[in-house]
């Protein structure tokens, strides 16, 4: 049994294509993104519970309360826009409940990561209207937007006070 549990959401779904254009659907990037993120995470010892794992909506009430009862450590909705504005939704944004504590300070260190990874960091905005955000009682609320890389992941599961236990994940 791994020492973490996260709870990865593949955004949109079924009927809900989320963000469109040109063809492309969000919910099938996202599905694909959290797929990858899900086998990288099991690889490197940390347990995943997925939202959905085909092309179903789910309502984000459903999701929330799913991945409360999954028993996940982190909770993690992987999105993406788009824009007929070439570049408009370039880079990553984090979406939390409150912009206070240690979800904030997580928030700000996920944007960070990506920052010094090369993508143009678009800060950390407060949703309290969202419902996966609002609903999800993990000690971690957060929603990632566009891009994430697994090092991130790792690396805040792996420094992170409030998580912080003996880990065997690789950085």
């Amino acid at each position: 049994m791994a020492d973490y549990k996260i709870a990865l959401d593949a955004g949109h779904g079924g009927s809900d294509p989320g963000a469109v254009y040109k063809g492309r659907q969000e919910k099938e990037d996202t599905l694909d993104l959290t797929l990858a993120v899900g086998d990288i995470l099991k690889k490197n010892g940390i347990d995943v519970y997925y939202t959905r794992t085909t092309d179903e909506y789910e309502t984000p009430f459903k999701k929330a309360t799913d991945a409360n009862n999954s028993g996940a450590d982190l909770f993690v909705s992987i999105h993406r826009n788009s824009s007929e504005n070439p570049n408009q939704y370039s880079g990553v944004e984090t979406l939390v409940y409150s912009d206070t504590g240690l979800k904030a300070e997580v928030a700000r260190n996920i944007n960070n990561q990506l920052e010094d990874a090369g993508f143009k960091n678009l800060g950390v905005d407060e949703r309290k209207n969202l419902v996966v955000l609002k609903r999800t009682k993990m000690p971690f609320l957060l929603k990632l937007d566009l891009l994430t890389t697994i090092k991130t992941i790792i690396y805040l599961m792996k420094n992170s006070t409030a998580l912080h236990k003996q880990s065997q994940t690789e950085y």
